[in-house]
């Protein structure tokens, strides 16, 4: 079975504020364990549950300065999606 492949980007300039706002809708999106990301371009739905991993990387440069935060996690519904590893031999 063919693993299921979804990519929502987005970019755009945004005020303090509006960066606050979406990083606020983004937790309580976490806290209701869904979010929903959309556009005029696409959009998706992630369902996170269980253990995330968080990583923040910050650069400053001169002028300047980046802020990475990156969420990931394993989605899981209790069933395994690994195709099982079949071995065989010629008799």
């Amino acid at each position: 079975m063919k693993p299921e492949k979804n990519l929502f980007r987005h970019e755009s300039l945004q005020s303090i504020k509006g960066a606050q706002e979406i990083l606020k809708a983004i937790t309580k999106g976490l806290a209701k364990g869904v979010l929903s990301f959309s556009d005029g371009d696409g959009e998706i739905r992630l369902t996170p549950k269980g253990l995330i991993n968080l990583k923040v990387t910050v650069r400053k440069e001169d002028d300047y300065h980046r802020l990475d935060i990156r969420l990931s996690w394993q989605a899981s519904n209790g069933v395994s999606k690994k195709s099982t590893l079949q071995v065989s031999h010629d008799e």
